[in-house]
């Protein structure tokens, strides 16, 4: 290869990686028209040893085993503009249909499918549901933060081709995991929910 053929290869080299970094920084996820081909690896949590599960989530596994199996299916969802609008309808169909009922701290009960509780209950009922609708359990995971406020908190977190998204019940919102005001702290393994890790 000549002197000006590679010069000119490189060139082309940096404009396309340069308009794939482009691409892949994008705006929020309500802003984007279809799905990202290339996303950072900072678009997903990185989990790293092994934790202990919530104490209220393992009383939970015991008496609702069938949400807390092996994971099977994609780890990876491609956000398609179908499954986004769907995942949009499931978050904002939770969020209006149940009302918000604190446990106290002594007394912390995670439930599925209920008219009203805390947000870990939001966050059970999503997952259940996008799975009924045909979501891969693999990529839907519970995870436990802190909010500003210092408040504990509970979440559902999507694994798609557009990173890591979160489903909170305080917001109509749907984030990516980075860009919340949850400081984390622990998370479900893909593969078996009743394995958590540190985030």
């Amino acid at each position: 290869m000549s002197g000006r053929h590679f010069f000119k290869t490189l060139i082309i080299a940096s404009v396309l990686c340069g308009s794939m970094a482009h691409t892949a920084s994008a705006g929020p996820v309500s802003g984007l028209a279809r799905p990202l081909r290339t996303v950072p690896q900072s678009q997903f949590i990185t989990a790293s040893r092994h934790t202990l599960a919530p104490f209220a989530f393992v009383r939970f596994c015991r008496d609702n085993r069938e949400d807390c199996q092996a994971s099977q299916g994609e780890s990876i969802v491609d956000l398609s503009p179908l499954r986004r609008a769907e995942l949009f309808r499931i978050n904002a169909a939770v969020n209006r249909s149940m009302r918000p009922q604190y446990d106290n701290s002594s007394s912390d009960v995670w439930s599925v499918d209920v008219g009203s509780g805390d947000c870990e209950d939001y966050a059970l009922t999503k997952r259940r549901k996008l799975i009924a609708a045909g979501w891969p359990a693999r990529s839907l995971r519970m995870a436990v933060a802190r909010t500003g406020a210092g408040e504990g908190h509970a979440v559902l977190v999507v694994k798609t081709s557009q990173g890591d998204l979160v489903l909170d019940n305080r917001t109509g919102m749907i984030r990516p995991w980075n860009r919340t005001d949850l400081t984390w702290e622990k998370i479900q393994s893909a593969d078996n929910p009743r394995l958590w890790f540190d985030i």
